[in-house]
């Protein structure tokens, strides 16, 4: 099943609590894109882009986009003060180099181990790998955004992937509509609960071994903070 709006954006805000003042920070399509919407404005952030942009700012609102701006899809976005453009050779030696504090993906499947396949469905037409092979190698943190589940109600957070594998055990975190889970090498670790779930809907929606954290946090509702 797809998600709505004010889901996307629910995820899109808690992945945008990880982002750090300073950092530099790639996104990819789809609900990364909508996270410099939600990042606070006395924040340095510098959004980076595989076709050549350093600088990215929040999304353009619609009638006021400029037809030269776009990200590595092709959406418009704006830039902030300091926005730079280069090359794409340049932009992927910041990648290759490990210039990326946090790199920010969809995927279609993780592994319990962190493993990541989010570039092709057999027998489905795709463009190519892209530049997610690099980033979820040399980037320095890896946040997945994602459903929980896929449309036909299957975990796409499991043992041990079935889809081609974009990197092995690059995974360090998880957000989806249900919650947030952490990977290290003991496995998945479920950190935080989104609103309207609970522990047991979860677990029952995971194939992947889910473990508890002892400090687990709930978010109450769309529109507050996250308590203990």
């Amino acid at each position: 099943m797809g998600m709505g709006r004010n889901v996307r954006e629910l995820i899109a805000k808690r992945a945008a609590r990880e982002i750090k003042d300073g950092m530099i920070v790639n996104l990819g399509i789809g609900i990364p894109s909508l996270v410099p919407n939600y990042i606070s404005s006395n924040m340095n952030v510098m959004f980076h882009a595989e076709n050549g942009i350093l600088g990215m700012g929040p999304t353009p609102y619609k009638g006021s986009e400029d037809e030269n701006l776009c990200n590595a899809a092709g959406y418009p976005v704006t830039t902030i003060k300091g926005a730079s453009f280069f090359d794409s050779s340049l932009a992927f030696g910041m990648i290759r180099k490990g210039k990326l504090d946090i790199t920010i993906l969809g995927s279609l499947q993780v592994s319990e181990m962190g493993d990541l396949a989010n570039w092709i469905v057999p027998g489905k037409r795709v463009p190519g790998m892209g530049g997610a092979m690099e980033l979820s190698q040399k980037a320095k943190k890896v946040i997945v955004v994602m459903n929980h589940t896929n449309r036909n109600g299957e975990s796409k957070i499991v043992r041990t992937c079935s889809l081609p594998i974009t990197t092995p055990q690059c995974v360090d975190m998880i957000i989806t509509e249900m919650g947030v889970m952490k990977i290290d090498d003991n496995g998945i670790m479920l950190t935080e609960v989104m609103p309207s779930y609970s522990i047991e809907h979860i677990i029952e929606c995971t194939e992947a071994n889910l473990k508890i954290s002892p400090h687990l946090k709930v978010v109450m509702s769309e529109r507050e903070d996250v308590y203990d």
